[in-house]
């Protein structure tokens, strides 16, 4: 598997090199994977696929200087903010059972919870199934990854011609204000967790020193 190293882009420049990787896979008809670690600057919300933006108020993120993209991925809108993303490019025959989604995310996450038990957090699959308002933390889907129940990690998936892009936000800190005057909803706290209220003695270059090590 290729690492290649934390940067801090901006969210067209992240989407535009996650978009480049997979094609790229594609085009040379790679058998390896590629995991990616990124962060981002200028803040940007990515929103999903198909997503409709009405709910997006483009002076305020003017006025805030946050930035706006559209992902390759599907779900629903993320403010990258105070966060590390990942993204892993495989063809699916990289995988035990590639062809199947709901496998496929788990094997891939098998990765990030492999190497959040080295810092002694316990990760699990999200529960029930559940959709409510535009910001993407507040779903719940077979593909998250929770601490205690609360949402930290979330992953979407794009396919093409039998290689997999899937990219996910790891929730190192977050503004619950901003996100409420983004998303124009309130943010229940309660679903979601980040790394700073689990272990605020850990920094981001922990955790990245901690995933560039996967295998």
């Amino acid at each position: 598997m290729k690492f290649i190293p934390y940067e801090i882009k901006t969210g067209v420049e992240n989407m535009q090199i996650d978009c480049d990787l997979l094609e790229n896979a594609i085009a040379k008809q790679s058998s390896d994977a590629v995991f990616r670690l990124y962060g981002w600057s200028p803040a940007c919300v990515s929103l999903g696929r198909n997503q409709k933006n009405d709910f997006i108020d483009e002076n305020f993120l003017k006025e805030n200087n946050i930035d706006i993209v559209r992902r390759l991925t599907g779900g629903r809108a993320l403010l990258h903010h105070v966060e590390i993303t990942y993204s892993f490019v495989c063809p699916v025959s990289y995988l035990k059972n590639g062809e199947n989604v709901v496998s496929s995310y788990k094997e891939i996450s098998q990765i990030l919870i492999d190497a959040f038990k080295k810092l002694d957090i316990e990760l699990d699959f999200g529960g029930k199934p559940k959709a409510h308002g535009n910001f993407c933390m507040l779903v719940s889907t077979g593909a998250d990854l929770c601490y205690q129940g609360r949402k930290l990690i979330g992953s979407a998936q794009f396919r093409r011609e039998g290689y997999i892009l899937q990219h996910g936000s790891i929730l190192y800190d977050y503004d619950r204000e901003l996100l409420e005057k983004v998303f124009k909803e309130k943010v229940d706290t309660s679903s979601i967790i980040s790394i700073k209220e689990i272990n605020p003695a850990l920094k981001k270059e922990n955790i990245v020193e901690v995933l560039r090590n996967v295998n």
